[in-house]
C-alpha cells in the first residue's frame, strides 16, 4: 500500500485484491458494519422488522463526501499555516520550536489516526492544525530568504495536484497492484534516503541531498513526481471506496489520506523553488 492511511483500512481495498483481503461487496463488508449478508430471496422470506444494528446502518460515502471532507481538512490546514505564519513566522527564536513540536505531534496524530478501525474525526483535525502550525513556521522561514516563494509553492502545489486528478480521470490511469508496489517501494526509498540525509547532517556531513546542486533538485523533482503518483494512488483508494460503499464517515479517511500527501507534495515543491531561487 502506498498510503499507510488506508493500508488498514479494508472498505479502500479493490476487490480481488492480490494481497488476499476480501471484497466489500456482500457479507465481507457489510456485515463488519452491521449489515447482513443475507441474499434477496432470503430476506424476502422473513417479516419487514429491521434490527436495530440495520436501522442505524450508515449511509454509503460518496464522491462529494470525499471532495467536501477533502476540502475541510485543506482549509483548516491553511487556516492555521496563515496564523502562525503571520504570528510566529517572523519570529525566528519561535520558528524552530513551532517546527519542531508541531512536526512530532503531526506524526504521532498521522501514526495514531492511521491505525484507528474506525476514523477518529477530533483526530484528524488535530493533525490539520498541528500540519498548518508546521507548514505556516516553515513558510515563514523559506518567505524570509525568498520572497513571494510561498505563493508560487501553493499555487504550484494546487496546479500539480489538479492536473494529476485529471490525468487520472481523463486519461483513465489504471492503478493496478504493480504500480501500487513501484510507488511503495519508490516512496519508502526516498524516505529512507531523506532519513539517512538528516542523520548525515546532524554528523556534519553533507552528500548534497537536500542542498543546491544537481543532486539536490534530482531528488526534489524525484519527491515532486513521487508525491503527485501517490495522489493517483490515493484518488483510487477513494474510488474504491466509494465503489465499495464504505460507509459516509470513512470519508473523513479518504480526506486525510489525501491531505497527508498534498502537505508532502507542497513541501517538496517549496523545496525544489527555492533551489531555483539561490540561483
Amino acid at each position: 500500500m502506498a498510503n499507510p492511511v488506508f493500508s488498514r483500512a479494508e472498505a479502500f481495498q479493490p476487490r480481488g485484491n492480490p494481497y488476499g483481503q476480501p471484497a466489500y461487496a456482500g457479507q465481507g463488508y457489510q456485515s463488519q458494519y452491521g449489515m447482513s449478508g443475507r441474499s434477496g430471496n432470503e430476506w424476502d422470506s422473513l417479516p419487514n422488522v429491521s434490527s436495530p444494528q440495520e436501522q442505524h446502518a450508515e449511509r454509503a460515502m460518496t464522491f462529494d463526501d470525499v471532495l467536501g471532507r477533502t476540502g475541510l481538512v485543506l482549509l483548516i490546514i491553511a487556516a492555521i499555516g496563515a496564523a502562525s505564519f503571520t504570528l510566529i513566522g517572523p519570529k525566528t527564536v519561535a520558528s524552530g520550536p513551532a517546527l519542531v513540536v508541531g512536526s512530532i505531534a503531526a506524526f504521532i496524530t498521522a501514526m495514531v489516526v492511521s491505525t484507528r478501525r474506525t476514523v477518529p474525526v477530533g483526530g484528524v483535525i488535530f493533525y490539520c492544525m498541528c500540519e498548518g502550525l508546521v507548514l505556516g513556521s516553515l513558510s515563514a522561514i523559506f518567505e524570509a530568504t525568498y520572497p513571494g516563494i510561498v505563493v508560487q509553492a501553493v499555487l504550484g502545489t494546487f496546479a500539480a495536484a489538479g492536473v494529476t486528478l485529471a490525468a487520472y480521470k481523463f486519461f483513465n490511469i489504471q492503478v493496478t497492484p504493480r504500480f501500487r508496489q513501484i510507488i511503495v517501494i519508490s516512496t519508502f526509498g526516498f524516505a529512507l534516503a531523506m532519513l539517512v540525509n538528516l542523520v548525515l547532517t546532524l554528523c556534519g556531513i553533507n552528500i548534497g541531498v537536500a542542498s543546491f546542486g544537481p543532486i539536490g533538485i534530482l531528488c526534489s523533482a524525484v519527491g515532486v513526481v513521487l508525491a503527485a503518483m501517490n495522489l493517483v494512488v490515493d484518488f483510487d483508494y477513494a474510488e474504491q471506496g466509494v465503489r465499495n460503499q464504505a460507509p459516509a464517515s470513512e470519508a473523513w479517511r479518504a480526506a486525510f489520506g489525501i491531505a497527508v500527501t498534498m502537505v508532502w507534495l507542497y513541501t517538496e515543491i517549496l523545496r525544489i523553488l527555492s533551489y531555483f531561487r539561490s540561483e
